[in-house]
């Protein structure tokens, strides 16, 4: 893809157009939030470019997958109302779908793998859903979706594949450029694809000449490559961004994609957790993974931000607390603030008090320390002990080793 506008044939294909976005605005309208749209100049230093934040994190399901799941809704026949709805999801679209049906008194059935966590289940019960737990995976619980879709006469609500979707979700883009008209780049996640094909639908009406930069992780490329814009193979592994841990994008979206996007960001799990980790420590907010593609793109890939006025689209912010932790955990580890130290004293009393002592007067903090009596290393009269150290900053490691140093231990760096 990789191109400039001249280069872009600006009629896109009809599915979803301006009028369809502005009309799902009107609908939805006081049923989700109009989130906070806000310049982050600590971001913006960092990055080189003015980067304006677009907070859907702050949805009530804390997902922008609200606006579409809403839309479609209210875009329901009284009959299709009555006979209820179903969706497959393990996350962000369950949520909206289950939330606004029980707002709208609509029954709603989601199918979810049986290897959803199960405090995303019950979340979709406190909703007022039906839960049909099924299959190994969305593949699986999607397949059941449309078995008891066209068994009990139920309306499938698409995550992204679908025209009043797709409509709603563009409603985010709406909001972005009538706040900030002087915006020239967009910066978006990209799992299905109802996200930026709404947003490529907006920004083609009003602003022709913006870029619109998709971004994919590494793990999960499928419309990068459906596009032509990346030609290797999927990386091996679990991604942190499951919201846009998706294998096959729509067909709808991705005839959009391909007539209106002029980059995809193809960025390492890295990228990714490294902006969740910024997110939180500079504008202290919560993203999940795909919440946090944009600055992943703008850390990877940074020519196609530089000077630019970005706007970046927090997707969401629905992180298990468990991924969070590991995740803050690395950054430490990646920034140089924890370090592993092996140190060998002498085995006796108070040898391990000193050298804890010695630690603290240096300004570090102990996270986890283990005393292996029995290591390789050591020598008979000797222990080990491996402490992951937190620094207030890098540039404190040559002095807290010159001390343990200083007080007779013998000690190196580990790797973790």
């Amino acid at each position: 893809m990789n191109r400039s506008r001249s280069d872009v044939d600006l009629q896109l294909p009809p599915d979803v157009t301006l009028a369809d976005v502005e009309a799902a605005a009107a609908r939805i309208a006081g049923a989700v939030a109009a989130t906070p749209f806000l310049l982050s100049q600590t971001l913006s230093r960092k990055l080189g470019a003015e980067v304006w934040l677009k907070f859907e994190n702050l949805q009530f399901t804390a997902s922008f997958k609200e606006r579409g799941a809403l839309n479609k809704l209210l875009s329901l026949t009284p009959e299709e109302r009555d006979r209820g709805v179903i969706a497959a999801s393990a996350g962000n679209h369950a949520q909206g779908v289950a939330y606004h049906a029980g707002r709208s008194g609509i029954a709603a059935t989601i199918v979810m793998p049986t290897t959803t966590p199960n405090l995303k289940v019950e979340r979709v019960r406190e909703h007022g859903a039906r839960v049909v737990l099924h299959g190994a995976g969305f593949g699986e619980a999607a397949v059941e979706m449309s078995r008891l879709a066209q068994a009990e006469g139920l309306t499938v609500v698409h995550p992204f594949d679908d025209p009043a979707v797709i409509a709603g979700q563009g409603t985010a883009t709406l909001e972005m450029l009538h706040a900030q008209p002087a915006l020239d780049t967009l910066a978006l996640p990209i799992g299905g694809g109802g996200l930026i094909a709404g947003a490529v639908v907006v920004a083609r009406a009003l602003r022709p000449a913006m870029r619109i930069v998709g971004v994919q992780s590494e793990i999960f490329p499928g419309m990068a490559r459906a596009c032509g814009s990346f030609d290797g193979e999927p990386a091996v592994g679990s991604s942190v961004a499951e919201g846009i841990a998706v294998t096959d994008p729509g067909a709808i979206t991705r005839r959009i994609v391909r007539a209106g996007v002029d980059a995809i960001a193809v960025v390492g799990e890295d990228a990714i957790e490294e902006a969740i980790a910024l997110l939180l420590g500079i504008e202290k907010t919560l993203c999940e993974g795909a919440g946090g593609a944009g600055i992943a793109a703008m850390l990877a890939r940074p020519e196609l931000f530089a000077a630019r006025r970005v706007g970046v689209v927090l997707s969401g912010g629905n992180i298990d607390t468990r991924v969070l932790v590991a995740v803050l955990q690395r950054h430490l580890t990646r920034t140089g603030r924890m370090v592993r130290i092996r140190a060998e004293l002498p085995d006796h009393p108070g040898a391990l008090a000193r050298l804890t002592a010695a630690v603290a007067a240096e300004g570090a903090n102990i996270y986890e320390l283990r005393h292996e009596r029995l290591a390789a290393t050591s020598r008979a009269k000797e222990s080990s002990v491996s402490l992951d150290v937190e620094l207030r900053d890098p540039a404190d490691l040559p002095a807290l080793m010159g001390r343990l140093t200083a007080e007779n231990f013998r000690v190196r760096r580990d790797e973790f």
